[in-house]
């Protein structure tokens, strides 16, 4: 079970360290319904990836015990698609970054952080966390990599939360420090906002091509 958590820790963080979810929480945390909203958007955010990485390793479990010999090239194969994916959107991501001295675009969508709902900031989060592409090819991998181990039922469940709750550890560590230090979180998390904000591209173009690199390298490894 640990080498399994091991796997999937670079695809934990790579969760973990994507700008626009954290920002998001920030916002929150800086609205007039702070820790409601915080405290919503975290939720939304931790099922999400609970749900989503779920999936994918049932799925990847449900074909590894049905043929355990002839399952390897085939989850290799579908690794190899996963991590060509994500060296893709690590391309894009380097083609849509700002031009120096240009101040990077944020969505739309948190412009109207402000009148947000708490069961609005629940579904964002789940939606961003599960729904969004970049997210989703991320879980597939470590989904992947966990159904694919054939751990026994509590093995699975432990590796499952592990991976969720270190990959949502950066929305939980705003919210937490919002709600025991709020004077103090305040100007920390507003500068954490504007460096994201500055440097989302790289630190995205860099987390998919080494993730990416690392789930091919897997899918070979399967053959």
């Amino acid at each position: 079970m640990f080498d399994v958590i091991g796997s999937t820790l670079t695809n934990a963080v790579a969760i973990a360290i994507s700008p626009i979810p954290i920002i998001a929480v920030i916002l929150m945390l800086m609205s007039p319904r702070a820790l409601r909203l915080g405290f919503g958007f975290l939720v939304g955010w931790l099922v999400g990836i609970l749900v989503a990485t779920t999936v994918f390793s049932l799925l990847a479990d449900a074909v590894t015990a049905a043929d355990p010999t002839a399952s390897r090239p085939i989850l290799g194969v579908v690794q190899i698609v996963l991590g060509a994916g994500l060296l893709f959107l690590g391309w894009r991501q380097w083609r849509s970054r700002p031009a120096p001295g240009v101040t990077p675009e944020l969505p739309a969508w948190m412009s109207k952080i402000d009148s947000m709902g708490v069961l609005a900031a629940v579904g964002l989060a789940f939606a961003l966390a599960a729904l969004n592409p970049k997210n989703l090819l991320v879980e597939a991998a470590a989904g992947t990599t966990i159904g694919r181990a054939s751990l026994d039922t509590g093995a699975l469940v432990v590796a499952i939360i592990v991976f969720s709750v270190i990959a949502a550890l950066t929305v939980l560590i705003p919210v937490l420090f919002a709600a025991f230090a709020p004077q103090t979180a305040a100007k920390a998390l507003t500068s954490v906002r504007a460096w994201l904000t500055a440097n989302n591209a790289v630190i995205m173009t860099v987390l998919f091509v080494v993730l990416g690199a690392n789930v091919v390298g897997k899918g070979i490894g399967a053959f």
